[in-house]
């Protein structure tokens, strides 16, 4: 990808991804809303990515189209690609070296519409075995993930280290904080039970 910036070839990625996923092309509200940018931008983007002929769009919805798309990958029905998060420090650990994503089945895990914003990371120890999460699990994280119950394991930043906590450890005064201030919520895990 030759030419492009930085942010020019997140996007083509995400949309390579939210196709072969989604089976659909992503509008411009769903790629502002995975990069957390304006709309306006994600326009000036793909205006800029049409002109070096990455893809094209015409005014219909959701008909953005790759001049390159890279080569599917088929996965069985509600099976999904789920890249990991890099995170620094704390109880959630960066991915192994190499490792770019998670392929699992996602269909117990996605909402009514099947478009969650999901994400994997590694556990670094773990102050969570009496939940069931041990160290070198895989957790699946749901970002954005709106309402929180008191018993949800969350992914929180804390001094400026992404860090594990029972959702119900961060209640001030009686007052559970505002899901925003999450970085996700805990809905799935993957556990290799032989060690190599």
């Amino acid at each position: 990808m030759k030419g492009l910036t930085q942010k020019q070839k997140n996007i083509i990625e995400f949309i390579n991804e939210f196709m072969t996923t989604q089976e659909m092309a992503p509008t411009i509200y769903e790629i502002a809303e995975h990069f957390h940018i304006k709309t306006s931008t994600v326009f000036a983007h793909i205006r800029a990515l049409q002109k070096k002929s990455y893809l094209t769009r015409s005014s219909k919805a959701r008909s953005i189209s790759l001049s390159h798309p890279k080569k599917r990958t088929r996965f069985p029905a509600g099976v999904q690609s789920i890249p990991f998060h890099q995170v620094g420090g704390g109880n959630a650990a960066a991915a192994d070296a190499g490792e770019k994503a998670l392929v699992c089945d996602v269909g117990q895990l996605l909402d009514s519409t099947g478009k969650e914003d999901l994400y994997a990371v590694h556990v670094k120890g773990s102050d969570f075995t009496a939940n069931g999460i041990f160290d070198g699990d895989i957790l699946i994280v749901k970002s954005n993930p709106g309402n929180i119950g008191s018993e949800d394991i969350v992914v929180a930043e804390e001094n400026g280290r992404e860090i594990l906590k029972q959702a119900k450890d961060a209640i001030v005064n009686g007052t559970m904080p505002d899901a925003t201030q999450f970085k996700g919520v805990v809905v799935g895990l993957q556990r290799r039970i032989a060690r190599p």
